[in-house]
C-alpha cells in the first residue's frame, strides 16, 4: 500500500471494457493476516482508488477501530465481512451503503463446509440487508468443493 497509484491504474487497464460498459462489480482488496494498521497507507490507498465499488478484507484485528470505519464511510468503501472462527474481531459494521460478505470456513459444519444452520442463520441475516442495500456474498471454502453446494444452499434461503 506504498505508491500504489500506479499498480492501481495497471490493475484497471484490462478491466476498462467492464468499466465502461458498467458491468464491474465491487473489487476485493484482501490485506494479509500480519498487516497491521497503518493509516497513513490506508488513506494513500483511499485517495488513489478509481470511481466504483471498493471493498477491503482486512485480517489483523488492529484495523477494526472506530477511526479506519470512518475512513471507509468517507469513500463509501465497504468492509469486507470475512466470515471465519479464527477472526473473532470481524464485524457487521457497515461502512458503506451496500454489503460484502465472504464466506471463508463454516464453524459448525465439516472441514469448513457451513452447516445448514449457519447458512439459516446468514440468509435471514443478508435478508435483512437486502431490504435496504445491495449484498454480494461470495464463497471462498473452495478447497473441498463446498463453495458451490453452500451458495446454493443459501440462495434457497
Amino acid at each position: 500500500m506504498v505508491d500504489i497509484r500506479e499498480g492501481i491504474e495497471r490493475f484497471y487497464e484490462p478491466l476498462a471494457p467492464m468499466v465502461d460498459g458498467r458491468k464491474l462489480g465491487p473489487v476485493l482488496w484482501q490485506l494479509p493476516e500480519n498487516f497491521h494498521r497503518d493509516d497513513a497507507r490506508l488513506d494513500g490507498w483511499l485517495s488513489a482508488l478509481p470511481e466504483g465499488r471498493h471493498t477491503i478484507e482486512f485480517r489483523h484485528e488492529s484495523w477494526f477501530v472506530p477511526e479506519v470505519f470512518d475512513a471507509l464511510r468517507a469513500r463509501d468503501v465497504a468492509l469486507t465481512i470475512g466470515d471465519h472462527p479464527k477472526r473473532p474481531f470481524q464485524t457487521y459494521d457497515a461502512t458503506s451503503d451496500w454489503r460484502f460478505v465472504r464466506f471463508h470456513y463454516g464453524s459448525r459444519g465439516r472441514a469448513g463446509n457451513y452447516s445448514a444452520s449457519e447458512i439459516d442463520t446468514w440468509g435471514r441475516r443478508i435478508a435483512q440487508w437486502r431490504r435496504r442495500t445491495d449484498v454480494y456474498a461470495y464463497f471462498n471454502n473452495d478447497w473441498q468443493g463446498f463453495a458451490p453446494a453452500n451458495a446454493k444452499l443459501l440462495l434457497r434461503r
